[in-house]
């Protein structure tokens, strides 16, 4: 199943949640609507906290590979230099 799948799934699912609790609400309409504000806010900080999270991640996995890519280029750069220095040392051999 897919992540869009599933997290479609359980955005219904806290609606549909979220209209039944209002509907069967024992509760007056002034304290259900604080209620509703308050679990949206704590809904909002946890969405808010998971997603710097998912950044944060993201971003320790960009600077890795940043790293690594540069190490690499860096080790590609020095044995295209040995490569050089060894055919310049073959042609000057030749050459003599």
């Amino acid at each position: 199943m897919s992540s869009g799948k599933v997290l479609l799934g359980l955005l219904a699912g806290i609606a549909v949640g979220a209209t039944l609790g209002i509907l069967f609400a024992p509760d007056k309409g002034s304290s259900t609507r604080k209620k509703i504000s308050k679990k949206s806010e704590a809904y909002a900080e946890e969405l808010e906290s998971k997603f710097n999270d998912f950044i944060e991640s993201l971003t320790e996995k960009f600077e890795t590979a940043k790293e690594d890519l540069l190490q690499k280029a860096e080790n590609g750069f020095h044995k295209a230099e040995d490569w050089v220095e060894n055919a310049e040392e073959m042609v000057t051999k030749k050459t003599k």
